[in-house]
């Protein structure tokens, strides 16, 4: 069976941390462990006496309790704590998805469940965002990709790589297809939390049946190196996701576990999305200013969400070769278009500090002169 790779991380994971500039991430700066014990008034000693041992494999009982209490009705034996989102996508995947299922995903998109339902043997069919709509799907291309038969639909809500918010209507038809179908429905919810405007982004939790809600620290929170993520379905499905996550990483560490709790209690939760909203709020006009100074060059939507914009640009240059002439050449370090299934865009993140992002911008448009006139 062929294997599809995951390029955008393999990108990403190779050139991070050996640039100058990191325009390539989609969350905002990261908090250190001293800022957030600092933020919460949680005193150091008791991080410093949790055991390196074995932490509870599907999350402590008290991580499970508060992360329950974010989707209401939910009970703490309906959440499954991965290392990261990308585990909770991936256990969700495993227990769904056999050769010859026909899988549904929303394009463009963070292509983690696209390559990997291919790899578990999927046929896998699109329906796209549209730029002319505001990166709104078209009812027909919804009903078209969401086929009888259908095992599963995956949908990112607020989306990566535009910042987009589904409206209302596109929610609903794509609810109503999937149920008249019966397929299971995947909602990444990562980025909720992380609005501009502070108006939190409806959940698919409590719309369907057949559902798996999934999110975690990296993005709204600004926790991606403590790799807590989860899952949020029905006892029984959580349970069977939990086996396969035996067969992964078992369980995250105790650190992790220990600061995520820290971090999702109710008045510390909300101080920290507040802060995301200040350093979306401060960036965001840094990097629209700066890309109205190309004049037509570009076009655009102005992100709802995330400190992502995904940019179309003119010249007929393909993205990769773009963005590695200005890694190589001005130690910058964008995400082509191609890596989220659609070519001549490139996606902008401006979570760094400001001052680092307004040195990235002007050493990147260094190099977009000179790609663009040769």
């Amino acid at each position: 069976m062929r294997f599809y790779p995951f390029e955008l991380e393999r990108w990403q994971s190779t050139w991070e941390h050996r640039v100058r500039f990191n325009l390539s991430e989609s969350g905002v700066h990261p908090f250190s462990i001293q800022e957030l014990l600092d933020l919460a008034g949680a005193p150091t000693p008791p991080l410093l006496g949790v055991r390196l041992g074995y932490s509870q494999s599907n999350g402590t009982d008290l991580l499970r309790e508060r992360i329950a209490a974010l989707y209401p009705g939910a009970a703490p034996d309906q959440v499954l704590v991965t290392n990261g989102s990308s585990e909770a996508n991936f256990c969700a995947c495993w227990r769904l998805i056999e050769p010859g299922d026909q899988v549904a995903v929303m394009l463009p998109n963070y292509l983690q469940i696209h390559g990997l339902a291919q790899n578990l043997g999927a046929q896998v069919r699109g329906f796209r965002l549209h730029h002319a709509r505001g990166w709104e799907p078209s009812p027909e291309e919804i009903h078209a990709a969401i086929v009888p038969g259908t095992k599963l639909v995956v949908v990112t809500n607020p989306h990566n790589p535009t910042g987009h918010i589904l409206s209302e209507e596109s929610r609903r038809l794509i609810l109503g297809r999937v149920r008249e179908v019966g397929a299971w429905l995947l909602s990444d919810e990562v980025y909720t939390g992380a609005e501009r405007d502070g108006k939190k982004t409806p959940s698919f939790w409590g719309s369907y049946e057949r559902l798996v809600v999934v999110n975690g620290l990296s993005k709204a929170y600004a926790l991606p190196g403590l790799r807590i993520g989860w899952l949020v379905a029905t006892p029984e499905f959580a349970l069977e996701a939990w086996a396969r996550h035996d067969y992964t990483t078992i369980g995250p560490t105790g650190a992790s576990d220990h600061l995520a709790c820290v971090a999702l209690e109710p008045r510390v939760r909300e101080q920290i999305l507040a802060r995301t909203r200040r350093i979306l709020n401060a960036n965001y006009p840094v990097l629209d200013a700066w890309l109205k100074r190309f004049g037509d060059s570009f076009a655009w939507h102005p992100p709802e969400a995330g400190a992502i914009c995904f940019v179309k640009y003119r010249q007929r240059v393909p993205g990769a070769d773009l963005v590695e002439r200005l890694r190589a050449e001005h130690g910058v370090l964008l995400v082509p278009g191609e890596h989220f299934g659609l070519p001549q865009y490139i996606r902008f993140g401006f979570g760094n500090e400001t001052a680092e992002l307004r040195a990235a911008l002007a050493e990147t448009e260094r190099g977009l002169k000179r790609i663009f006139t040769d």
